[in-house]
């Protein structure tokens, strides 16, 4: 695709959201902003459609008695009518409330009764179920717009409109008057933190928080020459990293944004879309690695003997560039059309750059695609920083750090090695919530990130812990839990891990076996069952024993699992065991777990 940086906006006089949204739909009117999957095919949605419907419902929310300030409840998937809902709430001088879909009726009634929602968008019947069920139950009873036909077979008190009639009475009204009244430092969003340790709090973040953010993110991809970019997005956008930099950062420099049908069907979308931008979480990188050695494993000798050898000079390019002989740097421009390239169809064949946050990648998962030419850069930031604080710079990756602070982002580490973080990115607060705002941001404007880093020679941060997860053992010593859990998830035996000791006098595990290890090893040991009826097996725990030994043998003394229990079933957002990006959450697994962790310390 051919350079053209003239597609981002004017980052320094841009406003507010909308007034770049409207700035780009003007200059791009019939061009494809987003594309949809229909009846098996990607059908184009125009700038000018996006725009067209987005103020026929900011006109409709304020004929519904909507009021700037008021608070609209957004319950859907991705999709076209999620960006339309998302700008027809902002135009209409309203503060967007994303809800996750896999949110249960309790989370919806604390979502709306915390954020005092007016209105709801709905997507689905199945949403619709749940959050109608909580909106009966809500202190302040929303009236509700549902995408799709809901199915509603008895009255639920709530009243419910249809989105296209909504849209199709309010269309070629003039432009609402809110448009002008939009300043900087409005409330454009509070997004509901995905509770890894405890309640969700809703996180203020204004127009300027978010554009601090786009700016950033574009002072650091400006690098990769940026043109007319296509984004593939997966991770949910009620989520504060998808909501900025899969939709308002794409907005912002003119790309064109695909929605993918699910994890299930993400590598064939990525075929399909053929993205230059991708922005995911570890999870997706440590899952596609394990495929990727796994399909390796039925080919000849000699192409995984090719595809070793790339792995090997790839990782010198990085490691140690200036000892790489004439004729290495020749095999290893060979090996990238004869191997490397192969890997990057898999991502579509012209990848810019894979952003990956939401969580610490683990050094050798990054290294492993970087050696194999897949351009992963890995940032750090978290919902309270609008969300992103700092990214690795393309052509300047440090694989074992998150790169340096954005663009007018200033970082410090605390006498007690906690990262904190100052600027325009840093939250209004949280909603309802002073007591938990003066705990999280100080007197003079530092956000405390509860984080554990360093910032290094060159000026990047390194995150070595989260503050409030690591773990004190009864000996006094520090452990890294993350370090731990990801070194066990890099075994092809085990899928997912959490390590346990807090005050004890060594570590534990509970690990869940890789579904399609597990699966091959069932077929092979003559075992019938899921993971449930294997969970107590002795040949499956030997089996397991094995892969946690090769990783106790690359640990300190303190940081050995020393004993291990399997989980009946997978940590899933599902069973509310993982949060819809895809961490662990503690403070539910140990509630679940906790009696029979802390029975392996027994005899």
């Amino acid at each position: 695709m051919p350079s053209d940086s003239r597609r981002a906006v004017d980052f320094e006089s841009a406003s507010d959201l909308i007034d770049v949204f409207l700035t780009q739909a003007a200059r791009f009117k019939d061009q494809p902003l987003l594309r949809r999957k229909v009846d098996g095919k990607y059908l184009p949605v125009s700038w000018r459609s996006v725009q067209r419907e987005a103020l026929a419902l900011a006109n409709a929310l304020l004929d519904q008695g909507i009021e700037p300030g008021d608070r609209v409840a957004l319950i859907s998937e991705n999709r076209p009518e999620w960006f339309i809902a998302d700008l027809a709430i902002l135009m209409a001088g309203a503060v967007v409330v994303p809800c996750y879909v896999t949110n249960t009726v309790a989370d919806h009634l604390h979502v709306l009764d915390d954020s005092g929602s007016k209105a709801m968008v709905v997507s689905t019947p199945k949403l619709a179920k749940r959050a109608l069920e909580a909106a009966a139950q809500a202190r302040v009873t929303p009236w509700a717009i549902a995408i799709e036909d809901p199915h509603l077979h008895q009255h639920t008190g709530i009243d419910v409109v249809a989105w296209d009639a909504l849209v199709t009475r309010h269309a070629d009204r003039p432009r609402p008057p809110t448009l002008a009244a939009i300043e900087p430092d409005d409330l454009a969003t509070i997004i509901y933190t995905s509770g890894t340790g405890g309640a969700p709090k809703g996180v203020m973040l204004s127009h300027r928080n978010i554009l601090h953010n786009c700016r950033g993110a574009y002072t650091v991809l400006k690098r990769i020459g940026l043109g007319r970019e296509v984004f593939l997005s997966f991770l949910p956008l009620s989520h504060s990293y998808e909501h900025t930099a899969g939709m308002h950062f794409p907005i912002s420099i003119g790309a064109e944004i695909w929605f993918a049908e699910g994890i299930d069907r993400l590598a064939v979308n990525m075929v399909e879309a053929r993205p230059t931008i991708m922005t995911a979480v570890p999870r997706l990188y440590e899952t596609m690695r394990t495929r990727v050695l796994r399909g390796l494993e039925s080919q000849s000798e000699g192409k995984r003997k090719l595809f070793q050898r790339a792995l090997d000079l790839g990782l010198k390019t990085y490691h140690t560039p200036e000892q790489m002989t004439l004729g290495e740097r020749i095999m290893n421009s060979v090996l990238g059309l004869l191997v490397r390239k192969k890997v990057a169809k898999r991502f579509g064949g012209r990848l810019k750059a894979m952003v990956s946050g939401g969580g610490p990648l683990n050094v050798d998962v990054g290294l492993f695609f970087h050696a194999l030419g897949v351009p992963i850069l890995q940032g750090y930031g978290q919902t309270e920083s609008s969300p992103v604080i700092s990214c690795n710079i393309p052509g300047q990756v440090r694989m074992h750090t998150v790169g340096p602070p954005l663009r007018d982002t200033a970082v410090r580490i605390a006498e007690d090695g906690e990262i904190l973080v100052k600027g325009d990115l840093v939250m209004k607060g949280y909603w309802n919530n002073d007591k938990a705002t003066r705990e999280t941001v100080d007197a003079e404007g530092w956000l405390h990130t509860g984080d554990v880093g360093l910032i290094d020679e060159h000026g990047c941060i390194q995150i070595t812990d989260r503050k409030k997860d690591i773990i004190v053992n009864s000996g006094g010593d520090n452990v890294s839990p993350q370090r731990v859990e990801g070194l066990l998830c890099l075994e092809p035996e085990i899928g997912q891990a959490m390590v346990y000791g807090d005050r004890r006098p060594h570590l534990v595990g509970l690990l869940v076996p890789d579904e399609d290890w597990l699966r091959s090893w069932s077929a092979q040991a003559g075992k019938d069952g899921g993971l449930a009826d294997l969970a107590e097996d002795p040949d499956l725990r030997k089996a397991m024993a094995e892969a946690v030994g090769r990783v106790n043998g690359k640990l300190g003394q303190i940081e050995k699992v020393r004993k291990f229990m399997i989980a009946p079933e997978p940590f899933t957002v599902d069973n509310d065991q993982m949060t819809p990006t895809m961490k662990v959450r503690r403070h539910i697994l140990k509630a679940v777990y906790g009696p029979r962790l802390e029975g392996l310390y027994g005899g």
